[in-house]
Formats: C-alpha cells, sequence, structure tokens
C-alpha cells in the first residue's frame, strides 16, 4: 500500500519541528505503508485522454498512489488544489478532497455553511472599506476580533479592544493592502485565551483538548505556546464536531470550539489539522488512527 502526503516540503526537506509529517512516516512503517512526502511544485500534470500516465514527479512518470493526505490545509495553493484534483479524477482517493479543502480555506464560506444549518457560530462580517464603524459597534460591539480570511495557527487574527485601536488597523490595513478580505467577528469573552481543539476522523471525534494561551494573549494556539489539557468529550463537544465534520465534508477534521457560556460556538475549521498538543496531553495515536480509518475506507482490512 502506498501513499503520498503533499506537504510544503518534501522527506530531504523535513525538519524536526515538522511533528505531524514525521508522525505519519514514523507510523507508516509500523502499518506496512509506504509513504512519499511530495512538494506540489514536484509534480506536473498534462491533461490527456491517456489519464493513467499524466502525472509526472521530478519529470518521470510514476505509478499513482492508493490515496493522496494533502497536509498544506489554510496554505493551500492554486497549483496544489490543480494536483489534487487531477489525482482525484484518475481515481486516487485524497483525504480531504479539494472540495472540501478549498471551502473551509475560506473561513467567512465556512461559517455562511455553517449558520445556514443552524449551527452556533459567532457573528461575523466581511469587511469593506472604507469601514462604517458605527456599523461594526451597533451589530458587533467591541472588543472585535479581526481575521484574515484564510490562515491557521492563530497567524492573522488580531483583537481591537475599542473603536480607536480598530479604527487604526483598519487604516493600516487599508493604505498597505486596500484589496486583502478580512472578516470581522463578535468576541466572546467567555473564551478570552482559552478555547477546544477536537479532532475528528471518518465521522468520530477522537479526542478533545483544552487550549490555553500562557500570556494575556486572547489566542490559546498550542503551536504559539498555549498549553493543553485532555478535555472530557460530551455529548454536546462531540455531536457539534462531528456535525461540523459531516456539513463541510472533511473525513479528517480539526474543529475549534469557542466557551459561550455552558454551551460553546463554532470557531474555526481546519481541514489539515495539528496533533502535536493533542498527542502530548491525550491518550491517543492520531496517525495510527487516520491509517486505521484509511485502510477500512480502502477495503484493505
Amino acid at each position: 500500500m502506498e501513499g503520498w502526503i503533499l506537504y510544503k516540503n518534501n522527506s530531504s526537506e523535513l525538519k524536526p519541528e515538522a511533528y505531524e509529517i514525521n508522525r505519519l512516516l514514523e507510523i507508516s512503517e509500523e502499518e506496512d505503508i509506504n509513504i512519499k512526502v511530495l512538494k506540489p511544485d514536484q509534480i506536473d500534470l498534462i491533461v490527456t485522454r491517456e489519464d493513467r500516465k499524466s502525472i509526472l514527479v521530478d519529470g518521470n512518470p510514476v505509478s499513482l498512489p492508493d490515496f493522496v493526505l494533502p497536509r498544506m490545509g489554510a496554505g493551500t495553493t492554486y497549483f496544489a488544489l490543480a494536483v489534487i484534483r487531477h489525482l482525484e479524477r484518475l481515481g486516487v482517493p485524497c483525504f480531504n478532497s479539494s472540495l472540501n479543502i478549498d471551502m473551509v480555506k475560506d473561513k467567512l464560506f465556512t461559517h455562511q455553511i455553517l449558520a445556514e444549518k443552524n449551527l452556533p457560530v459567532p457573528k461575523t462580517m466581511l469587511a469593506k472599506f472604507p469601514v462604517d464603524i458605527q456599523l461594526i459597534e451597533k451589530h458587533l460591539g467591541f472588543p472585535v476580533v479581526v481575521k484574515i480570511l484564510s490562515g491557521s495557527q492563530g497567524k492573522g487574527v488580531y483583537l481591537s479592544e475599542n473603536k480607536k485601536s480598530f479604527n487604526d488597523l483598519m487604516q493600516l490595513i487599508e493604505s498597505s493592502n486596500p484589496n486583502v478580505n478580512i472578516i470581522l467577528q463578535e468576541f466572546i469573552q467567555d473564551s478570552f485565551g482559552k478555547d477546544l481543539r477536537v479532532f475528528t476522523i471518518g465521522g468520530r471525534a477522537i479526542a478533545c483538548m483544552e487550549r490555553s494561551a500562557m500570556d494575556d494573549s486572547f489566542k490559546a494556539n498550542f503551536s504559539a505556546g498555549g498549553l493543553v489539557r485532555e478535555y472530557p468529550l460530551t455529548p454536546e463537544i462531540e455531536w457539534l464536531a462531528t456535525e461540523v465534520s459531516r456539513i463541510l465534508g472533511l473525513e479528517i477534521a480539526g474543529v475549534d470550539l469557542l466557551f459561550y457560556g455552558d454551551h460553546f460556538k463554532i470557531c474555526e475549521v481546519n481541514s489539515s489539522p495539528g496533533f502535536e498538543g493533542l498527542e502530548s496531553c491525550c491518550n491517543v495515536n492520531i496517525s495510527k488512527a487516520i491509517y486505521h480509518y484509511l485502510k477500512i475506507r480502502l477495503g484493505i482490512y
């Protein structure tokens, strides 16, 4: 059984901090799976009726893998999506699919879909310049969360405490990059400096952890130095995470939940979630769970 991992670096360029890729490579040996880590730009595709010969790696024709694991998430470029789409057209199962990866890259579109299904999401607006601050204050209030449309690991997420800091930030963005797409989101005070990450595979919630900020930051990402601890998978948490994954068509997902009183709101969804934090605090082997699911899906067991 052979699989490809599409990632920003290939095998020879991997660094020790690429925890998830290194773990997937390590566990693949135990599962008797041959894994190649490829960068999208190593791949050339040719649209032809002789489809099975239309993929080249480093300029050479190759046999197609049994499956592909795209691991670029919000950083998935158009070229990477084109490669995934081409592999899908050739019948190669991709976990997740190009359609669903592209969908969840767009945070606003993700929230539009979830809100349509009556799931709890923070109130969200698409910003336009010049920004009407009175409108923002009326519908979202201050503090307000400012996010770029596509991003992960807490990058491109800011908290504007008041109208003045918000106005300064908007002026800076408008003057430096007026074409950037940003969303504005209500600030959930109950979740200041903490949130939950739920990892789902094949429609099941595998593990849940609480992330909390080390300092006074309102962001609690593990990759930014946040603390993590195992959190019980309550029926509500499990249902929210699995329902979000189902609606968005994600077979592998990281669902981030915000504390909201005794309940939760859906913050973000990641199609290529990290799991170093989960494995550090929960009794779970995410790579093994992923491979076991893929074997079942592909009829190997």
